[in-house]
C-alpha cells in the first residue's frame, strides 16, 4: 500500500501515576519514537508483512532525525523536505488507565511545498493497489488536500482510503473516496452532530451512533465508510444496511493510541489483497484489538491478532 501521512511527529510516550494539571510533574518512564497516524499505519503494515511506502514531509534537523528513526525500524519512507522543524506529540499514560494526547500542528508549508508532496506521491503510485490518506495535514496545505489525493488515486486505478478529521475529511467526501475511516467523534463532527472530541473510551451508545454515522457518510459522498468506536468495535456501510463488528474484549490495555490506525492498515492490506469490505473490516477490528496490548502505537503481535480473529 501507498501511505500519504504528510504530518510526521516525534511521539514521547510518558508514564506517570496521575496527571495533575497546574503542577510540576516528573514522569516515571519515557519512550521516544517517530509517530503520526501515517507512521502507525506503516508500522502496522510492516508487522503484518505487507509492503508499504510512507510519503511524508521531513522538516528541518528534527525531520531528518525522524527519518533516521523510521529507517532503523525498517519503515520505507519517501521524504519530502520542507521548512520548519518536526512537531512533537506527548502521550501521557496514567497508572489508572487514562490516556491523554497532546498534539502540535506541525510547521506551516511554504510556496510550492504541497505541490512537491503531490509529485512525490504520484511517483509512488505504481505497484500499489491502495492509497491510504492518514492523519492531519500541516498548516498551509490545501483545504481539499485529501480530496486531491483521492482523485490522484482514482486516476492511477488505486482504491483510496481516507482517515482524517475536520475540513480534511469534509473536503475529501466531495471527491468521492472509496472508503473513509474516521472515529465516531470525527464522523459526527463532520456531519454536524458533535464537536469532534476524541476519547479512548467507548460511549454506552457508541454502536447505534456509529451505524448512523457510517450510513450518513456514504450519503455525503463516500463509496463506503467505516466508523470506529474505540473498544466497542466499528460500524461499516457501503450503501446497503450498515453493519456492526464488535471488538474482542482486551483485559490488559497497555497503549490504546494508534489502534484506529492499525485498523486502517489491516483494512487497507485486506483490500489490497482483493478481499471484500466486510472481511477487511473484521480483520481491521481484530488487529486493532491486538495492538492495544503493545506499548508503542502501531505495534502489534501478529499471532495475537490471529487469535483474536484476524486472517
Amino acid at each position: 500500500m501507498l501511505i500519504a501521512g504528510p504530518n510526521l511527529t516525534i511521539d514521547r510516550t510518558l508514564s506517570i501515576d496521575e496527571l495533575r494539571p497546574g503542577e510540576v510533574l516528573r514522569f516515571d518512564g519515557v519512550v521516544v519514537t517517530p509517530g503520526g497516524k501515517g507512521v502507525n499505519v506503516a508500522r502496522a503494515a510492516r508487522a503484518l508483512g505487507h509492503p508499504a511506502l510512507l510519503v511524508a514531509f521531513v522538516p528541518g534537523h528534527t525531520g531528518r532525525a525522524g527519518a533516521a528513526l523510521l529507517a532503523e525500524e525498517g519503515v520505507a519512507l519517501a521524504g519530502v523536505a520542507c521548512g520548519g522543524e518536526l512537531r512533537s506529540t506527548a502521550v501521557v499514560l496514567e497508572r489508572g488507565g487514562r490516556t491523554t494526547v497532546l498534539n502540535e500542528p506541525g510547521p506551516a508549508l511554504g510556496d510550492g511545498e504541497w505541490e512537491a508532496y503531490e509529485r512525490e506521491l504520484r511517483a509512488g503510485l505504481g505497484g500499489h493497489r491502495v492509497l491510504v490518506c492518514s492523519g492531519s495535514v500541516p498548516p498551509g496545505a490545501p483545504a481539499d488536500a485529501y480530496g486531491r489525493l483521492a482523485a490522484l488515486a482514482r486516476e492511477g486505478g488505486l482504491v483510496s482510503v481516507v482517515d482524517a478529521t475536520g475540513p480534511a475529511l469534509a473536503e475529501a467526501l466531495r471527491a468521492g473516496p472509496d472508503v473513509v475511516v474516521p472515529n465516531l467523534g470525527e464522523a459526527e463532527a463532520t456531519l454536524g452532530l458533535g464537536h469532534g472530541g476524541e476519547s479512548v473510551e467507548a460511549a454506552a451508545d457508541a454502536q447505534p451512533r456509529a451505524l448512523a454515522a457510517a450510513a450518513a457518510l456514504v450519503a455525503r459522498g463516500a463509496r463506503a465508510a467505516v466508523v470506529t468506536a474505540a473498544a466497542a468495535g466499528a460500524a461499516w456501510a457501503d450503501g446497503a444496511e450498515p453493519a456492526w463488528v464488535p471488538a474482542p474484549v482486551i483485559e490488559r490495555v497497555r497503549n490504546p493510541v494508534g489502534a484506529g490506525d492499525v485498523l486502517t492498515s489491516a483494512l487497507a492490506a485486506a483490500l489490497e489483497r482483493g478481499e471484500p469490505l466486510a472481511a477487511a473490516v473484521r480483520a481491521g477490528v481484530a488487529t486493532a484489538a491486538a495492538s492495544v496490548e503493545s506499548a508503542t502505537a502501531g505495534e502489534l503481535d501478529l499471532e495475537r491478532a490471529r487469535e483474536l480473529g484476524a486472517p
